[in-house]
């Protein structure tokens, strides 16, 4: 029996150390490599009626490393390695302001998510957000998540053992793939 997503499910996705190989201030797109076991899990999340968000900090626009053209080119990249599996973001949030300057998005700030509650119909009370730092975590919480998912890829590991206090609420998973299993256990039904 296969399960089937509540309405208005959703997951928020952290894209650096979630779905890609973390890369420092990640600027070509030959550099972007997905996470082992990233594209199944995202189709099995899609397949059960979940929407996919991405919700990036992007700071080396705002430091000058690279520019809006580069990251949209990285992301069609991540598109092209990704429509295999069919997966689809319904929206990619980027907050580009360097970690200084104001920003609407940069997470921990949960309007990303707000947003997307209110552009989409979230419902985000059966909705997770999964991340590989603290910021991730804090964002879903913030947003009223069902629940904030730690994933121990990229700086997960580290965030784990130095933010144990910060990140006791969230539920610490090895990778997307455990991440899409949690998610499928715990908030979808029978079909």
């Amino acid at each position: 029996m296969s399960a089937v997503a509540p309405p208005g499910a959703a997951v928020f996705l952290d894209r650096d150390g979630t779905v890609n190989v973390e890369r420092h201030y990640l600027s070509r797109p030959g550099d972007f490599q997905l996470l082992p076991g990233v594209g199944p899990a995202l189709q099995r999340l899609r397949a059960a009626g979940f929407r996919l968000f991405l919700v990036t900090n992007q700071s080396g626009i705002g430091r000058g490393y690279f520019t809006h053209a580069d990251l949209d080119q990285i992301h069609d990249r991540m598109r092209e390695l990704l429509d295999p599996h069919g997966v689809v973001f319904e929206r990619i949030y980027v907050a580009p302001e360097a970690p200084d300057q104001p920003s609407r998005y940069r997470k921990p700030s949960p309007q990303a998510l707000l947003d997307a509650r209110d552009e989409f119909g979230v419902d985000l009370g059966r909705s997770v957000m999964v991340g590989d730092k603290w910021v991730d975590v804090e964002a879903g919480r913030q947003a009223g998540c069902a629940a904030s998912l730690l994933v121990r890829t990229g700086y997960g590991a580290e965030t784990e053992r130095k933010e144990a206090v910060r990140i006791s609420e969230a539920v610490v998973v090895d990778d997307l793939a455990a991440a899409a299993d949690w998610v499928l256990a715990h908030l979808a039904g029978p079909r």
